[in-house]
């Protein structure tokens, strides 16, 4: 075989190595709840392919997703932004299904815990200064938040003194800043900020069960949820403070 025909021989079978890798290549684009920072980049990186997480407040992720936005899997805190997803066309009926779980904390940036707090003991330890939340009628944690609030026959009293932020992380960086003395926020979110305190671990029972759903919107959204359920997944989740369901 001649030099030159050596080297077409070579940049043929370079030019099949290359389509190869081009065809078997995925790109997965994710639109995650804000309180999945952290874990859910850990666990795509259990991924074969190039995982793009977009993060943000699940009404915001939802409604971007009904829009039109190119994503594979959508994962949100709670099921009535994934419920209203499946009433707009954009996710299948049968799709979502539960993947984590969550709990519901009030935190601080300093001072002692706080035993079973009513209306006066919470405004008595905000004083001038106002509780960090989620948007009450978009985020899930601050949906959650106001359940708890109106359980414990607080809301009308603290409802002039909220702060409310476009998702949960936001509430807990304005805690964690000393921005806000309190906020209410998720137990994964006080694990991953060292510089709050748990304050008071709110009942279960004194709010809606904090899920959240998953589902695959593509067929590479599928292959990436084999992933999101993996046992790897689960032991990463755990470590960030997730329950499964």
């Amino acid at each position: 075989m001649g030099k030159t025909a050596f080297l077409n021989s070579c940049l043929a079978a370079l030019m099949v190595c290359v389509t190869c890798v081009a065809v078997t290549a995925q790109d997965v684009t994710v639109f995650a709840a804000a309180s999945l920072r952290g874990a859910l980049d850990e666990v795509a990186a259990l991924s074969s392919d190039t995982v793009a997480i977009s993060y943000g407040g699940s009404g915001a992720m939802a409604r971007q997703v009904a829009q039109g936005a190119p994503a594979d899997v959508v994962v949100l805190a709670n099921p009535q932004w994934m419920d209203w997803l499946q009433e707009q066309g954009s996710v299948g009926p049968d799709t979502a299904a539960p993947l984590l779980t969550n709990t519901l904390v009030l935190i601080g940036h300093t001072g002692p815990a706080l035993s079973d707090p009513d209306a006066t003991a919470l405004l008595a330890r905000l004083g001038d200064q106002r509780l960090a939340i989620g948007q009450r009628q978009s985020v899930p944690a601050g949906i959650y938040a106001r359940a708890w609030l109106e359980q414990i026959g607080a809301w009308d009293a603290l409802e002039p003194h909220l702060a409310e932020v476009e998702n949960v992380r936001a509430a807990l960086a304005l805690v964690a800043r000393g921005d806000a003395p309190l906020g209410v926020v998720y137990g994964s979110d006080a694990l991953a900020e060292p510089k709050v305190s748990v304050l008071w671990q709110i009942p279960e029972d004194q709010h809606p069960p904090i899920t959240y759903p998953a589902a695959a919107l593509t067929p590479a959204g599928a292959a990436f949820m084999d992933t999101l359920r993996s046992p790897q997944a689960a032991g990463i989740f755990s470590k960030y403070g997730f329950g499964l369901p």
